[in-house]
């Protein structure tokens, strides 16, 4: 055991479980159960998007109030995934994931049988809530269920590969269930999910609390998802008003004011919510940050390039759902390559700025596309050569930034990744729609807007400005990620998350 290893276990709190006794026998289905789960959280980031025109026309609410269908799960998922996170680490992984699991099939139940506006949001928003539980709970159960550093690199290129690619699997599924069915069943659908992912979770998590001596902290809980809560709802605010209102630069000035206050009261926490040894360590921090420009610059891909789709190639939504498979099998490919073979092989500061240096790359050749363009020629290689780029820099990430915690802190560790990805998510949703909105109407100034001709150019022209800002943001993070990484392998110890026996 190493030295960090009996310095982690020394600190109140720490687990002691055996490191000696072997791997979790049942490990490789509770990678089936965690993945299960993790898929119906991450696709209903996306699935009900597809929904939305028809769920508006069936109920009846304004254009004005349908992007509240998807800002409300991304406010309570992103504001309470520190506490979710805590809460997997003081009471135990298996409730907090059973409960999550419950908890977010019931709250997709009540938005598809939602009779208004009002119950569809709360449903929205009890999703989000329940999510956030979920989802570090079930990355936290993989940390320290896999302690072979090969075995964890493969459950965490899998795991990856769903965080990745949920948004497109979400696209094509809400496409598939909206044209078959109706747009309820975009929600409806969790409930199946959620019966096979407590099925599994019931029988084959054993349960374990890493931090049973803690307490929760209030005051850090109450700072941190206000903060979270500002930024989101700033950057949405944006997204749907301007970057002028005061509802937008007052919600995101407070947002960063408290999550600043948060920080400093971490250094001073009895019981911190997210200790602050977690970021110090430079891999880690290097990879938080990592997965916060990949979720920035992916919206630049799932949401300019499904309008592009569905509005200028004429797809349907499940046409459009299948459009993105290519990216999605590149990303699970290059997923499992890069944390197995490279990553141990050539470390992340190889790897991982060589992922985002090839999704840049993609990003900018999606630009080519024009009014007259098709989708083999225009579109598929490029998705391609993103899914590849992605898939050497999420998974990878994802590993990093959890691995070689402490036990105690993997839930919340886990909860910090997912929290970035959020975040990232609302910071390029907001940027890049403002950005192709400028871009749209610089074009039509000076030129017949009423031609159909112009007006087609002018949303090209809305499209690639977002590709190109995604571009930069994916060029910035392999900067940053060769900057920030540490030369050679990753040097956290394989042993440092003790595991639970199954």
């Amino acid at each position: 055991m190493s030295e960090k290893t009996l310095a982690d276990a020394s600190r109140p709190g720490a687990a002691t479980t055996d490191h000696t006794a072997g791997p979790a026998p049942r490990r490789w289905w509770i990678l089936a159960v965690v993945a299960v789960a993790q898929l119906m959280v991450v696709l209903d980031a996306t699935i009900v998007n597809i929904a939305l025109p028809s769920a508006q026309t069936d109920l009846g609410f304004s254009d004005g109030n349908r992007q509240w269908i998807v800002t409300a799960y991304a406010l309570a998922f992103a504001s309470l995934l520190l506490l979710g996170g805590r809460i997997a680490d003081l009471f135990g992984r298996k409730p907090a994931f059973l409960v999550g699991v419950v908890g977010f099939a019931a709250a997709s139940a009540l938005g598809g049988a939602a009779n208004g506006f009002t119950m569809l949001v709360a449903a929205r928003a009890l999703q989000g809530a329940f999510g956030a539980l979920l989802a570090p709970a079930a990355l936290s159960l993989l940390n320290t269920t896999f302690t072979d550093a090969r075995e964890r690199a493969r459950a965490f290129s899998v795991y990856g590969a769903i965080a990745g690619a949920g948004g497109a699997v979400g696209l094509l599924l809400g496409g598939v269930l909206t044209d078959a069915l109706d747009w309820r069943w975009t929600l409806y659908v969790n409930v199946a999910i959620a019966v096979v992912a407590f099925a599994g979770g019931w029988l084959l998590l054993g349960n374990h609390r890493d931090a049973a001596h803690a307490k929760l902290d209030v005051p850090g809980t109450v700072l941190v998802a206000a903060g979270l809560f500002g930024l989101v709802y700033g950057f949405s605010n944006a997204e749907t008003h301007d970057w002028d209102s005061p509802l937008t630069w007052g919600f995101l000035i407070a947002g960063g004011v408290l999550l600043v206050a948060f920080a400093w009261w971490q250094t001073r926490a009895a019981h911190p919510l997210l200790p602050l040894r977690i970021l110090l360590d430079r891999d880690r921090a290097a990879s938080f940050l990592a997965v916060l420009i990949t979720g920035a610059g992916m919206f630049g891909v799932f949401l300019f390039l499904t309008y592009y789709l569905q509005l200028n190639l004429g797809f349907s939504p499940t046409k459009t759902g299948v459009a993105f498979l290519p990216m999605v099998g590149a990303l699970m490919v290059t997923a499992q390559a890069g944390t197995t073979l490279l990553l141990p092989r050539l470390g992340p500061k190889a790897v991982i700025p060589l992922g985002f240096a090839i999704a840049t790359a993609g990003m900018a050749w999606l630009t080519g596309i024009g009014v007259g363009s098709h989708y083999l020629g225009a579109v598929l290689p490029q998705l391609i050569v993103i899914g590849v780029g992605l898939g050497l820099v999420m998974p990878p990430a994802m590993q990093l930034a959890t691995g070689g915690v402490a036990a105690e802190d993997a839930g919340v560790a886990s909860a910090t990744v997912n929290a970035m990805q959020q975040v990232g998510g609302s910071i390029g949703t907001a940027l890049l729609n403002t950005l192709a909105s400028s871009a749209a109407t610089d074009y039509l100034s000076g030129r017949d807007a009423t031609s159909p001709l112009v007006r087609a150019q002018a949303t090209i022209e809305s499209y690639t400005t977002a590709f190109w800002w995604s571009a930069v943001l994916f060029g910035a993070g392999a900067v940053i990620a060769f900057l920030c990484y540490r030369r050679g392998v990753p040097r956290q110890d394989a042993d440092a998350a003790p595991v639970i026996h199954m």
